[in-house]
């Protein structure tokens, strides 16, 4: 039997820094210098080390990772969206990592209907008749070890496509544009741009976004088909670091908007493409916490903006207003606020307006259908589901009469719907297929509620396998579970399907969704209450859910395994030091554990846009002395915490490799007990992680197995 392999020791090197009358002392800042060979050898011995404790995994891994293959179509087809005169879909191919996006012209311009390929069609043959690829993704992907589309745009004319790639993991786009009568690349390269583009009217040019040195998305630029880079027109910068911009064309095509945004506050520009002479023109100009949004809408035959805001409550409200320059005062409520429900987005159609919007903590699709004389019937789409998530998706057409739709819960999976508006049927056009005899009633999903440490009630979601709670009596016993969390930026994380998480719940597991304030579920309040000076609420929610599942029987703390990632990574680091008893394990993914040294440098990526987040810590000791109440980092102490897992990318922009790599040290450096820390770093990847479907089905799979093993189910058979 060989000795067990001793982990990797950070050389302490201190660094101090004196503020706000506080000296703060760093060991591991030298863990930075990413380019360092030193640095480099450092994350490889990490890598070694984590692969060596964990290779009685392997075989658990290889089971898991065949699980997701076999119970995934590998060659595939999604459901076609109609755009003009084409229909759009992507395809999937057996043995591929990345797909293929195709479109076929659309035969009946009355029928909305999308066509259905045959099932069995060879990946070397066209799924449909006239079938035309657009982008083959793993052509793109050859001779790269990361890749990454960030977006693709028809022109409106539909002959020329615009894509971005990223090969490296930074979200750095390259833009090309290729000619979709010939399949030949144009000339223009737009190198530097985050995200992709958008075309005007004429197709003539497109818009794009670039950032600054602190990553915050600052120009909005116009490129001219046949000109060089250097030529083109910056048409806004945006000079407050608080602030980042993106750009976009309405449904109706008719205008072309700027978005400039903090947290809290919001700024339109909008172009009239029946105007173009007019130039830009500032909707409502920014005043601190207002927040809005804007589309174009024609309401009883008159062209409006529709305005989502919080002018008039916290939750917002839904108005019209001129298409000009029009003040908050001037606006005319169409859906007026309600406390009780959170208006999140708004679609304009030309027959029909759809309303995001969510109440008790679900999510809903609201109608307004129009008529000659303004607005008609208004009423939801209904689904029976205790709890679901639905959205709608895929309707890039002003005239369209249906409303394409997706809908899942965690044990349905991932549906695409039409709903026509026009008789109100609903269609399921597609499930996404789960082989091997998937049966949704085989597994039971429900709504608890916890009571957090000051009384508020904290919903959960959770799902497993039915009867895997029953015991030999007739009663019920506790499961091993995986409780994930977020809670931050008003990101909601709903109900929904995964078929990697079968790996768990086949094998007697439950995996729960821990909806902490600092998310959006229950409106806006959920969101303030969960952040600057009330951040604690998150972890101190987090604690309670898990608190709530062994009290009511679900599970144990020996068998409660936590899991977030990036601000839930956050959340991770915190619970670990305030609640290190609750848990049987820990999985941090990219994670802000290093929050307070990040937002003390105004230098680093997305500093000056999270103030608003978190607090601005260099300029307000309050806000010094509650950061470093909770940074995880700051916080590590003697006590025996549970096993972690760190995942981390090395061209990660958002959270840098460095914050879990530096707390990883600290614990080691400082634990008691049992001492279980693992950092696995990807040394070719971003934010997201590994590309190709092949290598995210293995990264989860690893991640899988080391969950499984913390809750004693390593050696169990699906």
């Amino acid at each position: 039997m060989q000795p067990p392999v001793a982990p990797p020791i950070a050389e302490r090197r201190p660094t101090s820094r004196e503020i706000h009358g506080h000296t703060r002392t760093d060991d591991y800042e030298w863990l930075r210098e990413k380019e360092s060979p030193e640095v480099t050898a450092y994350l490889e011995a990490e890598n070694a080390y984590t692969q060596d404790r964990t290779a009685h995994l392997a075989d658990l891994r290889q089971a898991i990772f065949d699980g997701i293959k076999a119970r995934t179509r590998e060659t595939d087809l999604s459901v076609p969206t109609r755009n003009r005169g084409h229909w759009y879909y992507g395809r999937s191919f057996e043995g591929k990592e990345y797909g293929a996006s195709c479109r076929i012209p659309v035969v009946d311009p009355d029928d909305w209907t999308p066509p259905r390929p045959a099932e069995d069609t060879a990946p070397d043959q066209p799924a449909l008749p006239g079938e035309q690829v657009l982008l083959d993704l793993d052509a793109l992907a050859e001779g790269h070890e990361f890749f990454s589309l960030g977006g693709s745009s028809v022109s409106p004319d539909g002959d020329l496509l615009t894509y971005s790639t990223d090969v490296v993991g930074d979200e750095r786009y390259t833009i090309r544009v290729k000619d979709l009568t010939t399949g030949e690349l144009l000339a223009d390269e737009i190198s530097g741009v985050l995200g992709g583009a958008t075309w005007d009217r004429a197709g003539e040019s497109f818009y794009y976004t670039t950032t600054d040195e602190s990553w915050r998305a600052d120009k909005i630029w116009r490129h001219r088909l046949g000109t060089a880079q250097s030529e083109d027109e910056l048409v806004h910068h945006e000079t407050d670091g608080r602030f980042w911009v993106g750009v976009g064309r309405t449904r109706s095509d008719r205008f072309l908007v700027i978005a400039s945004g903090s947290k809290t506050t919001s700024e339109y520009r909008f172009l009239d493409a029946d105007a173009p002479d007019t130039g830009w023109q500032i909707f409502a100009e920014r005043c601190e916490g207002l927040e809005y949004s804007l589309d174009h809408a024609v309401i009883a035959g008159e062209d409006v903006f529709l305005v989502l805001h919080n002018h008039t409550g916290a939750d917002f409200e839904l108005a019209t207003a001129p298409v000009a320059p029009t003040p908050a005062a001037e606006w005319r409520a169409l859906i007026t606020h309600d406390p009780a429900v959170r208006l999140e987005d708004v679609d304009a159609f030309a027959g029909h307006l759809v309303v995001h919007q969510r109440s008790n903590g679900l999510t809903q699709l609201r109608i307004l259908e129009l008529d000659g004389d303004g607005v008609g019937d208004d009423y939801l789409v209904e689904f029976d589901h205790e709890i679901y998530t639905v959205g709608s998706a895929g309707n890039p057409g002003f005239h369209q009469p249906v409303l394409r739709l997706g809908y899942t819960t965690m044990a349905v999976p991932s549906s695409v719907y039409d709903y026509d508006v026009r008789t109100r049927d609903l269609t399921l056009l597609r499930r996404a297929p789960v082989l091997g005899g998937y049966d949704p009633d085989d597994y039971e999903e429900h709504r608890l509620w916890a009571t957090a440490d000051d009384g508020e009630r904290v919903p959960i979601s959770i799902v497993a396998r039915r009867g895997s709670r029953e015991d030999v009596g007739g009663g019920t016993r506790p499961v091993p579970t995986l409780l994930y969390g977020y809670g931050a930026y008003e990101t909601s994380i709903d109900p929904y399907f995964s078929i990697a998480r079968l790996a768990l719940l086949d094998r007697g597991a439950a995996f729960a969704i821990a909806h902490v304030r600092g998310g959006g579920e229950l409106g806006r309040r959920w969101y303030d209450d969960g952040k600057l000076s009330r951040k604690q609420h998150t972890f101190s929610d987090f604690v309670a859910c898990a608190r709530h599942l062994v009290d009511t029987g679900w599970t144990t703390a020996e068998t409660l395994v936590a899991e977030g990632g990036s601000a839930g990574g956050l959340l991770m680091g915190a619970v670990a030091n305030q609640a290190p008893e609750r848990f049987a394990g820990v999985v941090a993914a990219v994670p802000f554990v290093d929050a307070l040294t990040t937002m003390l440098d105004a230098t680093l990526p997305l500093t000056v846009t999270e103030y608003d987040e978190w607090g601005n810590p260099e300029a307000d000791p309050a806000v010094y002395d509650y950061m470093a109440s909770y940074a995880p980092y700051d916080n590590v102490a003697a006590v025996d915490y549970p096993p972690i897992l760190a995942e981390t990318s090395l061209n990660d922009t958002r959270v840098l490799y460095v914050e879990p790599a530096k707390w990883i040290a600290r614990l080691r450096a400082t634990a008691v007990g049992r001492q279980d820390f693992l950092l696995r770093t990807e040394m070719s990847a971003g934010h997201g992680g590994v590309s190709g479907r092949y290598k995210a089905w293995h990264d989860r799979a690893f991640t899988l197995a080391w969950i499984l093993d913390r809750m004693g189910l390593a050696g169990v058979a699906p």
